[in-house]
């Protein structure tokens, strides 16, 4: 399953644009807009990493760190718009991982984040994915895919637009976009059409009825989409 991230932040923008840049790198994302709910939702779904704002409407991020460091050594990343050497420090004191002052770049996160998580010892990121249910299996390291709990025999090139397309769902992509993904690894030397035949053979393997497809998905005049939702963590 994904690894969990937990935002607890009080500016709408900043949120959305946080857990679109973590949910492209395969992460689950979870947020709250204050402290206590927050707070409640963290012990009730206990993420595998929480990234905290200081400066919340209610409850203060440093009671929150405070708190959760009483009890549990999950990953803290803060983000403040205190820039001020003291103001970082204290939060280290508190228990915070790591601290990024605002405005930062989205990238500048999750690549703290993701140090982080191997300095604690834990995967940044699962290689395998499911969706639907678990009807759908992707397993990027091993490059296996089951549906239906049966393991179906992809080529190279079917996997790499399978997995280019469930790292982003809901996106369309063109045929131009999806060319472009296969020839990031230049094993691949052919032109837009050609992509239809992929999609279609691709169809055949993992789709439960091809004129109804679930995870492949057509936009008319425009490309194609992943249709398939991503399985979420159970919440403890």
């Amino acid at each position: 399953m994904p690894v969990q991230v937990m935002i607890i932040e009080d500016e709408p923008m900043m949120v959305d644009v946080l857990t679109a840049y973590l949910e492209k790198e395969g992460y689950d994302v979870v947020s709250s807009p204050n402290g206590k709910e927050g707070l409640d939702l963290f012990w009730k779904i206990q993420p595998d990493f929480l990234i905290l704002d200081l400066m919340l409407p209610d409850l203060s991020g440093e009671e929150i760190c405070t708190r959760i460091r009483q009890h549990t050594d999950t990953p803290i990343l803060m983000l403040s718009a205190k820039s001020a050497e003291d103001e970082r420090i204290q939060g280290i004191l508190l228990g915070a991982d790591d601290y990024v002052t605002k405005p930062f770049s989205p990238k500048e996160v999750i690549v703290r984040m993701e140090a982080i998580l191997r300095r604690a010892g834990l995967s940044s990121k699962k290689s395998v994915q499911s969706y639907n249910g678990g009807m759908l299996v992707i397993d990027d390291k091993k490059k296996l895919v089951t549906v239906n709990d049966k393991e179906v025999t992809l080529t190279p090139l079917e996997f790499h637009v399978l997995t280019a397309m469930a790292k982003e769902p809901g996106r369309v992509f063109s045929r131009t976009d999806l060319l472009e993904k296969i020839q990031e690894d230049r094993f691949y030397e052919g032109y837009e059409r050609s992509i239809d035949v992929h999609i279609k053979n691709l169809r055949k393997k993992i789709e439960k009825d091809t004129r109804k497809p679930e995870y492949i998905v057509t936009v008319f005049g425009m490309g194609y989409k992943f249709g398939g939702k991503r399985d979420v963590s159970n919440p403890v």
